[in-house]
């Protein structure tokens, strides 16, 4: 297993879906680049925040495929939020695509370039 949750690891009841610490094994790192909204054109893609969300979290995914990794591979996660007030619409969007055991995650409210409400990086593991 590349990453665990540590037996006596606790959170918070209101914590969203990330876990507190994670054990990792590395075996080699991917690290993809903080990924928004757009098509491989460079056209924004999304007229709502979930829309939006949505193409983000498919944009990561198609990075981490192209190092042969998927999700599951991930340990750590940078979410950049226009407005933390949509953390919950966030959350709901991210946990769709994610598995347990979560990666850790840091969210930030942060001034992204417009149009971008969200913008993700990720740290993943590759190898058995």
């Amino acid at each position: 297993m590349l990453k665990q949750i540590p037996a006596n690891a606790r959170q918070h009841v209101t914590a969203g879906p990330y876990a507190p610490v994670l054990i990792i094994r590395p075996r080699e790192l991917v690290v993809i680049s903080g990924q928004v909204a757009v098509d491989l054109d460079g056209n924004y893609i999304g007229e709502t925040f979930e829309e939006e969300a949505h193409k983000v979290m498919q944009n990561c995914l198609t990075q981490l495929q192209t190092a042969s990794c998927d999700f599951s591979n991930v340990f750590k996660v940078n979410a950049y939020l226009k407005d933390l007030a949509a953390w919950d619409r966030f959350n709901v969007i991210y946990s769709g695509y994610m598995t347990e055991p979560y990666p850790v995650r840091t969210a930030i409210q942060a001034q992204l370039i417009t149009p971008f409400q969200v913008e993700i990086e990720m740290w993943a593991l590759r190898g058995d």
